[in-house]
């Protein structure tokens, strides 16, 4: 295999499992909640509390439009908390509620335990070996993105 084929093909591999990760993680969470609602919650436990909508969306790579949408929902589910942002009163921040974290580890344990006959096909080992990797091309890709935005 060629190396513009073995970059594709791994891209495109990764590109299938997440799809397929989403929608396995899309059928296991309560009505009305997606897996970017779960993403967002997950992106505010990793940050940490008081990050304004825009950068979210901009982490997210979707508008701020969608994300005020996506933020709406999880607010409406007591599952975030908006402030306005202490240090520019036209922004808002974004807090992560006692709600949000225990449903976030609910939604993980939930999926666990669902994943649980497809992770038994697997070598433990072998996914701690290929975790170094994933998370090396994330770090890639990640700063290409931010160069590309203007560093957001």
């Amino acid at each position: 295999m060629d190396d513009d084929t073995l970059i594709f093909t791994f891209f495109n591999e990764i590109g299938i499992v997440s799809q397929l990760s989403q929608a396995f993680l899309n059928r296991h969470l309560p009505d009305g909640l997606h897996s970017s609602h779960f993403a967002t919650l997950n992106h505010l436990y990793r940050v940490g509390n008081g990050t304004t909508p825009l950068a979210i969306a901009n982490a997210m790579q979707v508008t701020k439009a969608t994300m005020t949408h996506t933020l709406a929902v999880l607010e409406k589910r007591e599952l975030v908390e908006i402030r306005a942002n202490p240090s520019d009163g036209r922004s808002k921040t974004v807090f992560l509620t006692p709600a949000g974290r225990a449903f976030r580890l609910a939604a993980i344990g939930d999926v666990t335990a669902a994943m649980a006959t497809v992770a038994s096909l697997f070598d433990r080992a072998a996914l701690e070996a290929s975790l170094p990797t994933l998370q090396r091309v994330r770090k890639i890709l990640d700063a290409e993105r931010a160069h590309r935005s203007g560093g957001d």
